[in-house]
C-alpha cells in the first residue's frame, strides 16, 4: 500500500508574509536598541579613556606600587599610593565581612520564610535604606560611634557606613538570584524527606552563588568608591596605618580629595598626576576584584552535563 504524498501548497503562508508596516516597526525598534546601547556605552568608553589617558602617566613606576606620601612633600614628584590601597583594601575587606552575611540572611528569609507583616516591613526597610545617601550614613555612623560611644575616628568607622550602604545592594541582589532558583529543585528535596534548611544550604545556595558573588562585587565596587564616609568619619594620613581600629587612615578616594586641596589641579602638575593616577589604581583594583570573583563564581557553579 502506498502513502499518499502531500503536495506543497499553492500559496505561501500567511506568516511567510510580512507586512511593510511591520517591516518599518521592526526597523525602527532595532534603531531605538541600538541607540540606546550607544547612550550608554559612549559616555562609560569615554570616562575609561580619560582615566587611562590621564592617569597611566604614574602607574609604570615601582614606588607607585611600594611607597606612601610619608617622605614626600606635597608639591614634590614621587611617592605612592601604598598607605591608600592598604586603607582601602583594608575598610572593604571588613565591610564586606559584616555586610555580606546579613544580607544574604536578610536575602534568604525573604525568600524562604518571609510572610506577612515582618516580610512587609523588612522589604519597605531594605528600600528606604538603599536610597540613604552615603553622607547621611556618615553622619548616623558618626553620631552613634563617635558623638555617642565617644569611640575615635578610625577606618572601622569607615566600614560601617559602608556597610549601611552596602547591605541593600547584597539583598536585593542575593534575593533576585534565590527567586530564579527553580521550585522543581526545592520541591524535589522535600519529597526525598531533606529539611527546608538543609535544602537552603546543599540545594539552592550552590544553584544561586555564582550570581550572588557577582552582586556581592557590584556591591562592593560601589562602596569602595565612596568618599563622603571618609571625610566625616576618618582623618587623612600619608603613611601606611594597618590598624582600622585606631588612627588616621588613608584610602584612594581620601588621595584624590587631600590632593585636589592642597596642590594645583593643572594638566601635568604633581597633583594632577596624582588624582588620575588614584582614580585609575581604584579602577583597576575593582577590575580585578571582579575579574576574581568572576573565576570563583565559575568554580562553585553547578556543573552541566
Amino acid at each position: 500500500m502506498s502513502t499518499p504524498t502531500l503536495e506543497a501548497p499553492a500559496t505561501t503562508p500567511a506568516f511567510q508574509q510580512v507586512s511593510l508596516g511591520r517591516k518599518v516597526k521592526n526597523g525602527l525598534a532595532t534603531t531605538l536598541v541600538w541607540l540606546s546601547f550607544l547612550v550608554a556605552v559612549v559616555p562609560l568608553v569615554w570616562v575609561l579613556y580619560t582615566v587611562i589617558a590621564n592617569g597611566i602617566k604614574r602607574l609604570p613606576y615601582s614606588n607607585w606600587w611600594t611607597q606612601d606620601f610619608g617622605n614626600v612633600l606635597s608639591d614634590e614628584v614621587g611617592g605612592g599610593v601604598l598607605h591608600a590601597v592598604i586603607g582601602s583594601l583594608l575598610q572593604g575587606l571588613v565591610c564586606a565581612i559584616i555586610a555580606v552575611p546579613i544580607g544574604m540572611l536578610v536575602a534568604i528569609y525573604l525568600v524562604e520564610y518571609g510572610r506577612g507583616r515582618l516580610a512587609k516591613v523588612t522589604t519597605f526597610m531594605v528600600d528606604i535604606l538603599s536610597g540613604v545617601p552615603s553622607i547621611v550614613a556618615a553622619l548616623f555612623i558618626y553620631a552613634l560611634w563617635i558623638t555617642t560611644l565617644g569611640l575615635p575616628r578610625s577606618g572601622f568607622a569607615v566600614s560601617l557606613a559602608l556597610v549601611l550602604l552596602m547591605i541593600p545592594v547584597v539583598v536585593r541582589s542575593s534575593e533576585e538570584m534565590l527567586r530564579i532558583v527553580p521550585d522543581d529543585l526545592r520541591e524535589a528535596s522535600y519529597a526525598l524527606g531533606v529539611p527546608k534548611w538543609k535544602t537552603i544550604m546543599k540545594i539552592v545556595l550552590p544553584t544561586a552563588l555564582s550570581g550572588i558573588i557577582g552582586g556581592i562585587m557590584m556591591a562592593l565596587a560601589r562602596v569602595m568608591g565612596e568618599t563622603a564616609p571618609l571625610l566625616v568619619l576618618v582623618g587623612y594620613s600619608a603613611y601606611v596605618n594597618w590598624d582600622i581600629f585606631s588612627g588616621e587612615q588613608a584610602a584612594l578616594p581620601l588621595v584624590m580629595n587631600n590632593e585636589r586641596v592642597t596642590n594645583s589641579m593643572e594638566p601635568g602638575s604633581v597633583g594632577f598626576d596624582r588624582i588620575w593616577g588614584a582614580a585609575l589604581t581604584l579602577v583597576l583594583i575593582i577590575a580585578i576584584v571582579n575579574l576574581l570573583a568572576t573565576v570563583f563564581a565559575r568554580l562553585v557553579a553547578p556543573k552541566k552535563k
